[in-house]
């Protein structure tokens, strides 16, 4: 994993004594409380969102169904596929169907807390951040009387724990307690957490459509970018990305250090005063960042990107803004062109 970092052999070796940096998670704390957790979560994220988001909702993930509203005679705009054919032949007049699309979907979280995740250069991070905005959206999904479901993998080619897909508090209070409770696994044979499998069991498991967010920092070998489209084609998938600033430059003033990966357990010993490092460790960071994007536009997948340093609830309402003003574009480029109406 380490192989665009590495120097060359005419390089000096580092002195021995130096400062040893790990990229294991940190140490291990008592893990909050569920309660404590989501209550936290209400005052500090969801108080802030409270009234923001009114009136995104129906925009932002569409429901599965469709219920009857009403009966009307046809009309000459109508769609000729809506006539009710039963009504038609009762009345003697053409009848067409309105539907109302039901607002209740399934929300599933396809969630990575693999060893990668628990990386963070700051007072937070990757993990708690997948955590909380877990809990913030199935919080804001849920009371609505949407059901929320879970799949949660610590690294492992398999899922660790699947919780189905249902509503209220106390269901989301498992949710938050799985979450806090799992513990990352160590395979030394797996380099990095395979994405891949991940993807194709969750489409195993969900048979209905739903709404799925794929929250990971995406460190995975090649291979996720098919699943996660052949996913997308039934279900509507938003990838969640989750970032730390360290992820894409490297400080100028951190001397010799031994870094260790996270999920191999591979060493290597750096010189973060070299400029060649730093270009080549942005370098490969730049050419990460439009390979991932590019794979997920082709897969035609929001992104949801989700910074360890920004607030949480200044990123959904971002997300939010896009999602709305997509859709907008989208109904507008259906919609027929009538009489006064300019198209830039």
């Amino acid at each position: 994993m380490f192989s665009f970092l590495r120097k060359k052999p005419t390089e000096a070796a580092a002195s021995s004594g130096q400062t040893q940096v790990s990229g294991l998670p940190r140490a291990k704390t008592a893990a909050p409380h569920a309660e404590q957790w989501l209550q936290r979560l209400e005052w500090t994220v969801l108080k802030r969102l409270d009234g923001q988001l009114q009136g995104d909702y129906r925009s932002l993930f569409r429901g599965t169904g469709l219920v009857l509203a009403d009966l009307r005679e046809y009309q000459a705009h109508d769609d000729v596929r809506h006539i009710d054919w039963n009504v038609t032949a009762r009345m003697q007049t053409p009848y067409v169907r309105e539907h109302q699309e039901d607002r209740e979907i399934a929300a599933w979280f396809v969630l990575d807390l693999s060893a990668s995740v628990a990386f963070g250069s700051g007072s937070t991070s990757k993990r708690e951040l997948a955590c909380s905005i877990v809990t913030v959206l199935s919080k804001l999904l849920s009371q609505n009387g949407n059901r929320v479901g879970l799949m949660l993998f610590t690294g492992q080619p398999s899922a660790h724990c699947v919780v189905p897909a249902r509503s209220g508090r106390r269901h989301l209070l498992h949710i938050a307690h799985q979450m806090l409770r799992a513990v990352p696994a160590h395979t030394p044979a797996v380099q990095t957490s395979p994405l891949g499998p991940w993807l194709m069991q969750a489409q195993s498991v969900l048979k209905r459509r739903s709404a799925v967010f794929v929250v990971s920092d995406f460190i995975s070998p090649v291979g996720w970018e098919k699943p996660l489209a052949q996913l997308a084609r039934r279900h509507e998938v938003v990838a969640v990305r989750l970032r730390d600033p360290l992820e894409m430059a490297w400080p100028d003033t951190t001397g010799m250090l031994l870094v260790q990966d996270a999920e191999s357990g591979e060493q290597l010993l750096v010189d973060g005063n070299d400029a060649a490092f730093r270009q080549r460790f942005a370098q490969h960071a730049q050419d990460r960042e439009a390979a991932l994007l590019d794979s997920l536009a082709q897969a035609g997948v929001d992104c949801l990107e989700l910074n360890t340093d920004e607030a949480l609830d200044q990123a959904l309402l971002r997300f939010a803004q896009l999602r709305k003003r997509a859709s907008q574009l989208s109904a507008a480029s259906t919609r027929p062109m009538a009489s006064g109406d300019v198209y830039a």
